[in-house]
């Protein structure tokens, strides 16, 4: 151990270079007292606890982060009443779930001034105010317009509430509690969209849509409120930060032009194979993505000469710390866009109900959604490598089985082996986070929990429009819904689906594995440089 080789260089010897026996017993001393100093450090850690009112605190802007989500793939399942009730088409009704997607992926960058200007407790009170108004907007809409309005208002409560609940963890857990805790933030964060279809399946075979999201309200105001008022302490005051304009708009015209950009250009593709006219969607399509592609580069271009920027991004100069952000902006394009293409492939390729095709998410993502607070516990007492690296292996695992197995899925089988991807893939996912937050410097570890929600929401949002597209593209021109000939082209779309989650979950390993060795290697230099001095 470093302390070892220290502490035995700082110990005079006799002038031979064989010690006599009285500088062996110093030397032995001394090693004696650093293992017993390293040791009643290590106890001292797993004997930390974590206080009532971060308990609580953790409870209450997670059931709010937790509504949020939980009501963005609720609707998902009540798209044909919304076709049917404002008379409008699929590509217009996705933008109920898209927009609130894009909306909270352009929200959370505003987290780390958000955090800097206002006290915790005022965010968290103003993000379930708005939580609350977006589900009474749903339920008194008349148009389209109204619900679009409704879930962009519920969009900015939960890009306030997500990344509110990540900062409190990240700044009031005890160290050695850090990845566990995390692990339990991720697991509110995962669960919800697990049970989401399900949820909405069940609950709107038995009243009407627009109620279904006003039985959060009660939820919000006798649970989350009280136990939140009470819980939530300030330990950083406040400052009179400044908010960068330019930086928002860049971002939020960077988030909104990328995902409509594949969008549009999908749709193009997929009119083109139809023989149907498609140069407005390319057209369109095209112009967005530049604009997004543009509007990102110049956001990083001016964050790096702006005194006071919306995200401070200096830290991701550092490898290591990209090689971990590039996998959680890919992974969970695997994880959210799992409920759009499982609950696709069940009604339009295996015929089977909404209701079942929503239990198929079920298993693999409620049960494997618990696994993530026993991963953090892992990297909390191993480190990065094993409770990293391995489930990424198991979620690889599942999509191989699922691409090879494709062309005869059944819908147990389909189940199955996405319970084997959803078990990796939530062991995992929280870890590379906190490993990759653990290399900021303090001072800007919010923006790194800026840029980690940001890339987790955009990378969901961009998985549901690229899956979808490649669905699609490879439904077009085979026929009407239900005919056995559009049926096997879902299913074809599905293979190709899986194949390109298996070339992001690879991409994603590989960076993960060069930036553990990367860190492993920078440790080591540092440990001999301390052990010369």
């Amino acid at each position: 151990m470093t302390q070892h080789t220290s502490t035995s260089i700082s110990i005079p010897t006799a002038s031979s270079e064989t010690p006599d026996d009285e500088s062996r017993e110093m030397i032995e001393a001394a090693d004696s007292a650093a293992y017993d100093l390293e040791n009643d450090a290590r106890v001292a850690q797993r004997d930390e606890k974590v206080p009532g009112y971060l308990i609580g605190s953790i409870l209450a802007v997670g059931s709010l982060a937790f509504l949020g989500i939980l009501t963005e793939t609720v609707m998902t399942v009540l798209f044909p009443q919304l076709m049917h009730e404002f008379n409008v088409d699929t590509a217009t009704v996705q933008w109920v779930t898209t927009i609130y997607i894009l909306m909270v992926g352009a929200i959370m960058p505003l987290s780390s001034f958000l955090k800097r200007r206002f006290t915790s407790k005022s965010l968290f009170v103003f993000a379930l105010a708005l939580a609350i108004v977006g589900p009474i907007i749903v339920f008194f809409s008349t148009q389209f317009w109204m619900v679009l309005l409704a879930r962009v208002i519920q969009g900015i409560g939960s890009g306030i509430a997500t990344p509110l609940m990540m900062n409190i963890i990240l700044e009031q857990s005890p160290r050695s509690k850090v990845g566990r805790l995390i692990g339990v933030g991720s697991l509110v964060i995962t669960v919800a969209p697990a049970i989401g279809p399900t949820v909405g399946g069940a609950l709107s075979a038995v009243m009407p849509w627009k109620t279904i999201l006003l039985l959060t309200i009660p939820i919000l105001l006798i649970i989350s409120l009280p136990v939140g008022l009470k819980s939530i302490r300030q330990t950083v005051a406040p400052v009179q930060a400044q908010l960068n304009m330019v930086g928002f708009v860049t971002i939020f015209l960077a988030l909104v032009g990328m995902v409509l950009g594949i969008n549009r250009i999908g749709a193009g593709i997929s009119d083109m194979v139809a023989g149907q006219a498609a140069a407005s969607s390319m057209v369109i399509g095209v112009v967005s993505l530049v604009i997004g592609v543009a509007s990102l580069v110049f956001f990083c271009w001016s964050s790096r000469r702006s005194f006071s920027p919306l995200l401070r991004l200096g830290w991701m100069r550092d490898p290591i710390a990209l090689l971990h952000v590039l996998p959680y902006l890919m992974m969970p394009m695997l994880g959210i866009g799992f409920g759009y293409v499982i609950t696709t492939l069940g009604q339009l390729s295996m015929g089977q109900s909404a209701l079942v095709a929503g239990l198929l998410v079920l298993p693999g993502a409620l049960i494997g959604a618990f696994f993530a607070p026993v991963g953090g516990m892992l990297y909390d007492r191993f480190g990065a490598r094993g409770p990293i690296l391995v489930p990424m292996g198991l979620a690889m695992v599942g999509l191989v089985l699922m691409f090879v197995f494709s062309a005869h899925m059944t819908p147990l089988m389909l189940a199955v082996f996405y319970f084997i991807f959803g078990v990796g893939y939530s062991l995992g996912l929280s870890n590379i986070m906190t490993d990759g937050i653990a290399g900021i410097p303090g001072p800007f570890v919010p923006d790194g929990n800026a840029v980690f929600q940001t890339s987790l929401q955009f990378g969901g949002a961009f998985g549901m429009t690229l899956f979808s597209t490649i669905i699609a593209v490879a439904q077009a021109g085979h026929g009407a819904e239900g005919s056995a000939d559009y049926m096997r082209a879902t299913a074809m779309g599905g293979t190709y689906v899986f194949l390109a989650m298996i070339i992001i979950a690879a991409i994603s390993m590989v960076c993960l594995a060069v930036a553990i060795h990367m860190r492993a290697k920078r440790d080591g230099e540092q440990s001999v440089e301390e052990g010369i001095r």
